[in-house]
């Protein structure tokens, strides 16, 4: 018998992500510490920023990838 695979993101990590699409969507979406960094313009970058958010409520999202 096959064993399940586990899911690596939460399913409410998920819905940060959406929020943040949403917000990219609608031009509200910035980025860097406190907004300070100007608006979203990138699909990724809306994703990396919903992850970041997940992450930092303490979701189940893996640890972000060193550059």
């Amino acid at each position: 018998m096959a064993k399940k695979a586990e899911r690596k993101y939460a399913r409410s990590a998920g819905k940060d992500v959406e929020g943040e699409m949403h917000r990219l969507k609608r031009g509200t979406a910035r980025s860097g510490p406190g907004g300070k960094g100007g608006k979203v313009k990138d699909h990724k970058q809306a994703v990396a920023i919903g992850l970041s958010k997940a992450r930092r409520k303490g979701k189940k999202v893996p640890p972000r990838k060193a550059s």
